[in-house]
């Protein structure tokens, strides 16, 4: 049975191996282990095996496991957020993935602004349209964008999206392509408070494209910790 160092080499390798194809420098690409629903241990030994970035899907997670691990750990929140939830964010993640709506990005200002701080954040896009997706749109992020630079304690770092899942991770190279392409448009703008240095994207069944395509940060779970229990 491999270990969860054992995940984590194959899955460096597969980054490296990626950006070598593209030319492009593996020293670009974080690796964000998708920790949900795992028990601290598997984190400590994710931790021990060279990882500092940890996604979480919900909050109360994120926060209980935030007090539990070494102080360098750097936790992002990834999935759907709720604005009554924020609150407890501010302070604890480093990155806030799933931003869609400008009402949204309005609460974080208000949490961050009482906390005196400033909250990065990405702009979460459905580019594949799926009705089952949270994310703005592709014709609306422009905008959206344009919106949240107006929100002086939340800055604007780059965009995420979750693509479809698929079996051949070929199919999803064309959003991954319009993701990247996307920012560059958002970036033409030239818009106070945003930049597109992040480009989250690609998770286990398709990660190496991704980097292949531009990806910033790859979330990765199941390649790393195996099946999900979502018993605990």
């Amino acid at each position: 049975m491999t270990t969860i160092k054992d995940n984590l080499e194959t899955i460096r390798t597969g980054i490296n191996d990626s950006c070598d194809k593209a030319g492009r420098d593996c020293k670009e690409v974080t690796l964000i282990a998708v920790s949900k629903f795992k028990p601290i241990e598997d984190l400590k030994a994710a931790y021990e095996a060279g990882v500092r970035d940890f996604g979480e899907n919900r909050v109360q997670e994120l926060v209980e496991k935030f007090d539990l691990m070494p102080s360098d750990t750097r936790f992002h929140m990834i999935g759907h957020l709720q604005k009554n939830k924020v609150k407890y964010l501010i302070g604890k993640a480093v990155l806030i993935h799933s931003v869609d709506n400008l009402e949204l990005a309005k609460t974080i200002q208000k949490e961050s602004l009482k906390a005196g701080v400033v909250t990065d954040v990405l702009i979460e896009v459905n580019i594949a349209g799926e009705e089952t997706k949270f994310g703005c749109t592709k014709e609306t992020a422009v905008s959206l964008a344009r919106e949240i630079s107006k929100l002086p304690n939340v800055r604007v770092k780059g965009l995420m999206t979750i693509a479809p899942y698929v079996e051949n991770s070929e199919d999803n190279r064309q959003h991954f392509v319009a993701l990247k392409q996307l920012g560059i448009d958002i970036d033409n703008q030239n818009i106070d408070n945003v930049s597109m240095e992040i480009f989250s994207m690609g998770m286990t069944c398709d990660y190496k494209v991704a980097v292949e395509e531009g990806a910033t940060m790859v979330r990765v779970g199941t390649a790393i910790f195996g099946e999900r229990n979502t018993n605990l």
